[in-house]
């Protein structure tokens, strides 16, 4: 019986922690990651401007090639949408949407993936003498919930390696 109580105050005294701890994690995360293009920015703009040209470089759509897509607004620019919807956990479902877009610079969209949550994307687009620095930004936040909070800290990590690979096909791409 002493060895059950030594164990579930352990336990409880874990818990504590683990809630404690994940209250002071940060709340909000950001994932960054960042490639250089050897083309002008106005060659690269039109591929993070356009959700329906991000169909040729996406890092998720080759995980699962019978991904449903479907696009509505305008072709490019602020309001173009993407909604999608795929089995593989790894895809999902969600829908991302530009909200805002300047020329050659900025492209900024507002992802939603249902009970997974919101986010925030960016492409920044800068010049670098007759290339681009391409840095695609994402920012979320992980809510009050500790458990959430402990996930942030593996965002980087899950998002980041997939960022990567999408900036490399992108690159691929302009630079074909």
């Amino acid at each position: 019986m002493r060895i059950v109580k030594w164990v579930l105050a352990v336990l409880l005294i874990l818990a504590i922690l683990f809630v404690v701890i994940g209250m002071i994690l940060p709340r909000e995360v950001t994932v960054a990651r960042s490639i250089t293009i050897n083309a002008p920015p106005e060659d690269v703009f039109p591929h993070v401007n356009s959700m329906k040209a991000t169909e040729a470089w996406s890092p998720w759509l080759s995980r699962d090639p019978a991904t449903k897509l479907v696009y509505s607004g305008p072709d490019a620019g602020t309001g173009a949408r993407l909604e999608w919807a795929s089995d593989n956990p790894q895809v999902g479902v969600g829908s991302q949407v530009i909200t805002a877009s300047t020329e050659n610079e900025r492209v900024e969209t507002a992802l939603d993936f249902g009970d997974m949550g919101t986010a925030n994307a960016a492409f920044l687009l800068v010049d670098a003498g007759g290339a681009t620095e391409v840095t695609w930004t994402l920012e979320t936040d992980m809510g009050g919930n500790p458990v959430g909070r402990w996930m942030g800290l593996m965002m980087d990590r899950w998002v980041g390696a997939d960022y990567e690979r999408g900036l490399a096909n992108l690159k691929a791409l302009v630079e074909g």
